[in-house]
């Protein structure tokens, strides 16, 4: 029994070596998957992150204007703020990889809608929707230190691990 044990283990452990570095960057990031040709998740549910980041803006990408930064793909409705973001990709990126700052603070890697956002101190934090909204608005320092506390131990895990399985 301990034969066969050993080896599952020893199966287990090699398909996870060959899996490479994705296997344990899986999550790191909100994505919609299976949306672009090169297989890259598509980031804010296809919507202008630039627009997002700078204004608020809710505005449609297209992929034809479309921008890969550490495997993520960012769709944008014009040229100009295509150009935007890849001179500067971090300054318009959302915090937390694009999950509910809300969520973050309580521990959770919940999906975020873009209509659902603000901007503190110049960086970009997306919610849920309307209840996680209203409750990161009642205590926004709080929430955003408690995020900020929490990410690093969640940054790298998994979904599912993170959530409990859920």
């Amino acid at each position: 029994m301990n034969t066969i044990r050993n080896i599952i283990t020893a199966t287990a452990f090699a398909a996870v070596l060959s899996a490479g570095a994705p296997a344990f960057g899986a999550d790191e990031y909100n994505v919609s998957t299976g949306t672009t040709l090169s297989g890259a998740g598509v980031a804010l549910r296809g919507d202008d992150v630039v627009a997002l980041a700078t204004g608020l803006e809710v505005a449609a990408g297209h992929a034809k204007h479309t921008v890969e930064h550490d495997g993520v793909a960012y769709y944008f409705s014009s040229e100009e703020t295509m150009s935007q973001f890849q001179a500067n990709p971090e300054r318009y990126m959302p915090q937390y990889g694009g999950f509910c700052a809300f969520g973050v603070a309580i521990g959770k890697k919940l999906d975020a809608a873009p209509r659902y956002a603000d901007i503190v101190d110049g960086k970009l934090y997306v919610f849920l929707n309307a209840v996680a909204f209203a409750k990161y608005k009642e205590d926004k320092a709080g929430t955003l230190a408690k995020a900020q506390k929490n990410w690093p131990a969640m940054h790298h895990l998994p979904v599912a691990e993170v959530n409990g399985g859920v």
